[in-house]
């Protein structure tokens, strides 16, 4: 996925099926400059984490 995306995503009022390595995911915040976006599985939100916007993939 590409920063742009996640950004629309983020901000999206919807909920969009986003996974990371198979996992679910919400996107709380992308940072555009360094390619990563603050993300946790949708189950777990305590679980938050760093991580390549590349790594996401929508479904």
């Amino acid at each position: 996925m590409d920063e742009q995306r996640a950004q629309e995503i983020a901000h999206s009022p919807d909920m969009k099926h986003v996974t990371h390595g198979g996992t679910p995911i919400y996107i709380q915040h992308v940072d555009e400059e360094n390619g990563t976006a603050r993300i946790f599985p949708v189950d777990q939100p305590e679980k938050e984490q760093s991580v390549s916007v590349n790594s996401l993939m929508e479904h």
